[in-house]
């Protein structure tokens, strides 16, 4: 099989999983606001601008205003990437369901959680608002839950597409609440997902996988741990894209009898110009 129309199969198949798998595919921009340009490392979005309302005349009528769409380049702030062989394999069906089954495992383990890991971070360093509290009982993040919604309430955020990430064992103080006394400020989010405090913190480092001490890859988290993000999605541009750049079969290996998967993970976690309201972060004191 040609290496080209396989590394668009595994690719696509490593999308699915990344959607699947990642707490903040939730908040992943529509492709569709997003245009390719000649330089890999960036993209463009649309911006637009527009003039407000104005006097209607009953002589002169409508007053003409100016509305412009403009296109906007952003860099990307992620890149990371790993090489892989998978060896003795005699063609390529074989090539696929092993590497389909490691690199499954790969993405779903390393791959997604230390993306979510990245986001979490740069979108708490991001808000328009950030509280900090120790929260033990539901009653206690219920009420934090609604300092959240007043906050967004009081600066227009709009009342659809809220995400709320939560950790899991803050949600399970208030699942175990009489779900009366909850409903009420649960109802305000369009979605609730609980994430899991391994990677829901507010730093975090990533390894080089070269240097000393760094050869596994991956990242540690740091910083205090994030109670909870609320998020408005339009506010966000979260971006990314799980490519396998390079496919080498194994007659084409110097080195062994292995097929050799070259896997680049890129993208961006940032925020609209002037729309930081949309991100509360509570913090864990």
């Amino acid at each position: 099989m040609n290496n080209i129309r396989l590394a668009k199969r595994y690719s696509d198949m490593l999308d699915e999983i990344y959607m699947t798998s990642a707490k903040t595919a939730a908040i992943e921009t529509d492709r569709n606001m997003v245009r390719e340009t000649a330089n890999v490392a960036e993209v463009m979005i649309p911006t637009l601008s527009m003039d407000g309302l104005a006097d209607y005349s009953r002589e002169d009528g409508y007053v003409k205003g100016d509305v412009s769409l403009t296109w906007e380049t952003v860099r990307f702030d992620y890149e990371r990437g790993r090489r892989f062989e998978v060896d003795v394999l005699d063609n390529a069906e074989t090539a696929g369901v092993a590497f389909g089954s490691l690199a499954g495992e790969f993405i779903r383990t390393q791959a997604v959680p230390e993306l979510d890991a990245v986001r979490f971070a740069s979108l708490a360093s991001k808000a328009g608002e950030t509280a900090e509290a120790t929260l033990s009982t539901g009653e206690q993040v219920i009420a934090a839950l609604r300092n959240a919604v007043t906050y967004f309430d009081s600066n227009d955020v709009p009342e659809d597409q809220r995400i709320l990430f939560i950790g899991s064992g803050l949600m399970g103080l208030i699942e175990d609440m009489d779900e009366t006394r909850s409903r009420s400020v649960m109802g305000n989010f369009a979605k609730v997902i609980r994430v899991p405090q391994s990677r829901f913190t507010t730093d975090v480092t990533l390894l080089d996988g070269t240097s000393e001490g760094e050869t596994s890859g991956g990242f540690i988290c740091g910083g205090d741990n994030i109670n909870f993000l609320l998020v408005h999605k339009p506010a966000v541009l979260v971006f990314t894209r799980n490519v396998l750049s390079k496919i080498i079969p194994p007659e084409l290996n110097p080195a062994s009898d292995g097929w050799i998967y070259a896997y680049r993970s890129y993208g961006m976690c940032q925020v609209y110009r002037n729309k930081n309201a949309g991100i509360y972060a509570h913090i864990n004191a």
